[in-house]
This record gives C-alpha cells, sequence and structure tokens, in this order.
C-alpha cells in the first residue's frame, strides 16, 4: 500500500508514556508543589496534557472492548474477555464489567477511572494559565482540548450509567466532608452540560489539525461530530422520555428522567449532525474510496464493481489514515494488534503463528444481518429464498469472486451485498489475507478449520476480516499493520443525520441521499431503488413510511457500523435488548466433517439481559459506601 499520509498515532501520549508518566498527575491535593512544577514550563505541561488524552477507552483491547459485549461476536469458553462475560450476563454490583465509573484491570489491559481523567483535565484548565514559555492563544487551546475530552469523559460514564454527578472543577483542600460526597444530576442536566462545555471549547480550537506529530489532538471537526453523537443519544428513547425509570430520584425525591419524550431534542440533533458534515466535507473530509492499485491476486478481478466496492469498505476501517476518519485512537500502551490477533486465522504452512490467535468469531445473527446484492434484508427480498436460507447448495459461477464455484455452502453465503464480504469469512469462501488470497475450508480437521480439541478455533464457523487488514501477517506482531481504530468516521456523521432527519420531520429525499452515500461507496442500491421495486421488495415502499424507514435506518447503521463498538450502545438507546440481547447466539457445528453435518445450526451461548435492569451498568458498591449521596441504578 502506498499511504499518502502517515498514521494517526497521538503523538503527545508516545512522549508522555516513552517517559513512563502514565501517573503523573495522579498526585495528592497538598502536594500544591509538585502541581506548581508541572505548570512551570510547557515541556511538563505538554505530558499533563497528554494524560488527560491518555484516559480516552481503548476499543481494540481485546479485554475491555464493548465490540465483544453485543450479539456480534462469540469466542470459545476457554477465552472469555470482559465482553463475552458481560454478554453472558455476569456483572454484578460488587463486581462490575468493564466499567468506567471505578476503573477495570484484566489480563494485564484494563481502563482507569474516568472520573480520574476528569480530575486530570480540571487540574489542567485551573493550572494552565501558569505557564511561563507558552502565548495566550496555546494555552487556551489546550484547555479548549481537554474541555472536549471532560466532555467526551462525562458522556461516556452517562452512557453506561445514566444520570452522573457533573464534576466540573476540582474541589479546593478546604472543602468538607459533604463537598466531596457529589451527587447525580438529571439527564437533561447531564446533556446540557456537555453541550454547553463543548460549544465553550469551539472558538479556541482550530478547525482541523493535520500535522504529523499531533494527529489526533481535538480540533473543531472532532468536537462537533462529538456533539453530533451526543444529541442523538440524547434524543434517543434510553434517554429521551424513558417511563421505565419514573421514580429513579435524588435522595431529595428529584426525577432523573423525564418521563415525557421531547421531540424537539431530534431536532437539535439534526442541526448538529448537519452542522458537523458541513464542516468536515470543508475540511477535506468525505467517504472512503480505494484508489490504490490491487493486489496482483484481484487487479483482473478490481474492474468489477463488486470487488471494488469491496476494498472501498475494507480498507475503509484498515487504511492508516484516509478521508473518512474524523477521530481516530491508537494508543502505545494497548498493543494496537490486540483485537486484530483473535480474529486473523492461522496460516497452516506458516513457520510462526504467534500473532495469528483464530477465536474471535462473528455470529450467524450478524452473518444474516447483511443485505442481499439487491439491496434488501435477506427476509425482505423475494428473489432470495428466506425459507430455504439454510439449505446445502453449490456455488455457482456468479459467486466467483467471492466463494468457490463448485463447492457446496449454504444458500445464505451467496448473493449478498459487499459489506457481507468484506467483513466476514466463511466456509468455502475466499478471504484475502495475509497479504494472499485464500481459498477457505472450515470445517473440522481441514485447513483453516478446528484442529484436535485446540481452544483456538472459529466456534460459529465465522472469521472476522473487516478489522484485519489484509497484508497482516500473524507469524509476528510486528508483521500486524497498525492503524488508527475508528472512534468517529463520516458515515456515522451521514447516519445520524437520517436518523433524526426522518425522526423529526419524516421520510423525505434528505433521509435518501444520506443513506445512499453510504450505499453507493459499497455497490448496493439506492433506497428508492430498491425498496420500490415491487417485483422485489416484500413491503415494497417501506421507505416512504415513518417507522418503515426507521428500521431500514437502524438497520443500515448497524450493518455499516458493524463490529466497531457501536451495536452494543445502539440497542441500548434504541430501547430494543429485548428483541436482540436475550437470545442464544448461534453458528454452526464446527466440531462435524461432513458439510451436511456441519451446516446445522448450532447453539454456542447465550445473551443474558435483565430487562430494564441492565440497560444501564451497575455502580460498584464500594463507591457506594464511601458516597453516601450517590443513588444506585435500579434493579441493582
Amino acid at each position: 500500500m502506498n499511504f499518502t499520509k502517515p498514521t494517526q498515532l497521538f503523538a503527545l501520549i508516545s512522549m508522555l508514556f516513552s517517559a513512563g508518566c502514565s501517573d503523573y498527575l495522579d498526585i495528592v491535593p497538598d502536594k500544591t508543589q509538585e502541581i506548581d512544577l508541572l505548570f512551570e514550563r510547557k515541556e511538563a505541561a505538554y505530558k499533563a496534557l497528554a494524560t488527560c488524552y491518555h484516559f480516552l477507552p481503548s476499543q481494540d483491547a481485546i479485554y475491555g472492548s464493548y465490540v465483544l459485549a453485543s450479539d456480534e461476536v462469540a469466542t470459545p469458553i476457554a477465552h472469555d474477555p470482559g465482553g463475552i462475560q458481560l454478554m453472558r450476563g455476569m456483572q454484578s454490583a460488587s463486581n462490575p464489567i468493564m466499567g468506567y465509573w471505578s476503573g477495570f484491570s484484566a489480563n494485564g489491559q484494563g481502563q482507569e477511572s474516568l472520573w480520574k481523567g476528569i480530575r486530570n483535565c480540571n487540574t489542567l484548565i485551573e493550572n494552565i494559565d501558569g505557564v511561563l514559555d507558552m502565548e495566550t492563544a496555546e494555552k487556551e487551546q489546550w484547555k479548549a482540548e481537554v474541555q472536549v475530552l471532560k466532555a467526551q469523559f462525562h458522556f461516556l460514564l452517562m452512557r453506561l450509567y445514566g444520570p452522573i454527578p457533573i464534576v466540573d472543577e476540582n474541589l479546593p483542600i478546604s472543602a468538607g466532608e459533604e463537598a466531596v460526597r457529589v451527587s447525580r444530576k438529571s439527564i437533561d442536566d447531564c446533556f446540557d452540560y456537555l453541550i454547553n462545555t463543548i460549544d465553550n471549547a469551539l472558538p479556541n480550537l482550530p478547525v482541523r489539525v493535520m500535522s504529523n506529530n499531533d494527529l489526533g489532538r481535538i480540533d473543531q471537526v472532532i468536537a462537533v461530530a462529538l456533539k453530533s453523537r451526543i444529541l442523538l443519544y440524547a434524543a434517543s428513547p434510553l434517554f429521551n422520555g424513558n417511563t421505565d425509570y419514573d421514580g429513579f430520584s435524588d435522595a431529595g425525591g428529584a426525577n432523573f428522567f423525564n418521563s415525557t419524550a421531547d421531540p424537539e431534542k431530534w431536532k437539535k440533533a439534526l442541526e448538529a449532525s448537519q452542522a458537523a458534515i458541513e464542516l468536515a466535507l470543508s475540511s477535506g473530509l468525505a467517504l472512503y474510496n480505494y484508489n490504490d492499485v490491487p493486489a496482483a491476486f484481484d487487479n483482473e478481478a478490481f474492474q468489477f464493481s463488486e470487488v471494488r466496492s469491496l476494498y472501498n469498505y475494507r480498507y475503509m476501517f484498515t487504511d492508516k489514515w484516509n478521508s473518512e476518519l474524523i477521530w481516530g485512537h491508537s494508543n502505545p500502551v494497548t498493543n494496537w494488534w490486540q483485537l486484530q490477533a483473535p480474529a486473523l486465522m492461522k496460516k497452516p504452512n506458516a513457520s510462526s503463528v504467534e500473532a495469528a490467535w483464530q477465536w474471535l468469531s462473528p455470529t450467524l445473527r450478524m452473518a444474516e444481518l447483511y443485505y442481499t446484492h439487491n439491496g434488501l434484508p435477506i427476509e425482505e427480498d423475494l428473489s432470495f429464498n428466506y425459507q430455504q436460507r439454510f439449505q446445502l447448495v453449490s456455488i455457482p459461477a456468479a459467486d466467483k469472486q467471492h466463494a468457490q464455484v463448485g463447492e457446496k455452502t449454504v444458500r445464505l453465503h451467496l448473493q449478498r451485498e459487499p459489506r457481507f464480504y468484506a467483513s466476514i469469512g466463511f466456509d468455502r469462501g475466499i478471504n484475502r489475507t495475509w497479504g494472499e488470497k485464500w481459498n477457505l475450508q472450515m470445517r473440522r480437521g481441514e485447513t483453516h478449520g478446528r484442529k484436535a480439541n485446540t481452544n483456538d478455533y472459529l466456534v460459529t464457523g465465522y472469521d472476522l476480516k473487516k478489522i484485519c487488514h489484509p497484508d497482516s501477517q500473524g507469524d509476528g506482531y510486528n508483521k500486524i499493520i497498525s492503524y488508527a481504530w475508528p472512534m468517529i468516521r463520516m458515515a456515522e456523521l451521514y447516519l445520524n443525520y437520517a436518523e433524526a432527519y426522518n425522526e423529526y420531520h419524516g421520510p423525505s429525499q434528505e433521509v435518501f441521499d444520506a443513506l445512499n452515500l453510504i450505499r453507493e461507496r459499497s455497490g448496493i442500491r439506492h433506497v428508492e431503488a430498491a425498496w420500490s421495486d415491487a417485483s422485489l421488495a416484500k413491503t415494497p415502499n417501506k421507505h416512504l413510511d415513518k417507522q418503515g424507514l426507521k428500521e431500514i435506518i437502524q438497520q443500515e447503521r448497524m450493518i455499516e457500523l458493524a463490529f466497531e463498538g457501536h451495536r452494543y450502545h445502539d440497542i441500548r438507546r434504541w430501547k430494543m435488548a429485548e428483541d436482540y440481547f436475550n437470545s442464544p447466539v448461534k453458528g454452526w457445528r464446527v466440531n462435524e466433517v461432513d458439510a451436511n453435518d456441519y451446516y446445522q445450526v448450532d447453539e454456542v451461548g447465550q445473551r443474558t439481559f435483565n430487562i430494564p435492569r441492565d440497560y444501564f451498568h451497575p455502580i460498584k458498591i464500594s463507591e457506594l459506601t464511601v458516597n453516601t449521596n450517590l443513588v444506585q441504578n435500579p434493579g441493582w
């Protein structure tokens, strides 16, 4: 690959950790001399700034990633990351899983408490003006950056816990015992604080940071994109008019939730999304399209639109720095290969497969999620034999770009959209990996199937392609190609806009246009063309009905942002967990050799979600003991 821009590496974080200063600001309040020294010169203050960025959670960390917390992936029992434990309903108030409130540690990975991160941000804001060798404008920029970080940390806590305390400034040393015992604020107060904080920071931020040494630092494009996301959550049913939490109040009896939904919140989300798109476009960002020279084995096939579309989507995620990435995360302490390694398939004839673990596997539900090649859900496409989708058939020549002609697989794997083939590998399909083109054979004992009783195997029979760079080689960790994990990208803004527009105004060409930009990039028919075709669509003109279009938008979002850490939070904010999170996890019988036996749907686990309790995570009991003003979430 010929990359025109370097990877987003958070250069300031690299500087911090090379100096071994991960706890640089973790000091008790009476050590005022240390704080004065920290903010005496720019070089020292820079480390304080880097510490603030250090608290951003890393979604590519296996044992702390919310990619694993929904119904998207499964692992063998021997591999039990926190997200899988959360999926299995193993959380308790005495032992929360992957909690941002108290922080957590697992298998050498983890996440420090975001309250500590907020405290560090406040410390910088309160002391940066004392730095002697900095200009006022630069001080204001640094303060603005950590203001947005502080808003992000509060938002991440809200997304898990609902109403939270607002900690906008650190308490003085003289603060009394009661002042330290902060209380939770209402949901509306929390969201207002987030937006006000971002708005106040915007004037002092550069529009776009593109310097090689500063990639990843917060700018206006990042800030307004984050604002779009926050307001979308504020308007969503989990937070907007949620009657499940009627009576959930603070110690004084003030309700945390307003049980009456406010449609104007969707208008705010719409306006924020439109503003974010316009600023991103004017700053040179755009949906990614692959314009490099494809690998030799695909040079001829690349001329076919479906293979070109596959490259568009696969490299959108893994191309080190591209036009779509608004905000990426690459933490040098959390190994950048972490989530790639369990997804990367082993190469049978490689001398070493240390970096290819082959045990992170997409679920059957995800395989069924993607559209047909007509751009319709498999249950809505009249040309797709949905009732016989698990029937074993011979692979026809029409599917030669994605599967092995003449071999047998299930009908489910044929005539699907390019994002399916870019994201999920299946038995008798094709995988572009290790810089090669593999013909997958995934039944027990076969080249890519389970060997003997190894615990490194794909428990559902599916391989996760999307997050693995096609040129990553698993014979050494230094051969896995790094990239910044996309925290926010352009496609999300278009999806935010489409959802908010439909919720506020109903179906319109503006919504279709936003969705079509995403669909075009992946070679999928326009919404109107797919759903207006009565010869194909089981529910023709579904897109002209507000509820119908809502379902279309939700599925588009779940497909486009699959395996990126959105699904767990989206399904919760839509209050749709009952439809997804209380059912068996399914795949194929991967311990079978014969095709007829292998292609039997098998239950490989159970997703457990207690409704409504699990919509919000528990605050650790020990926190409630220390701070008696805190109120536990209902059900815990």
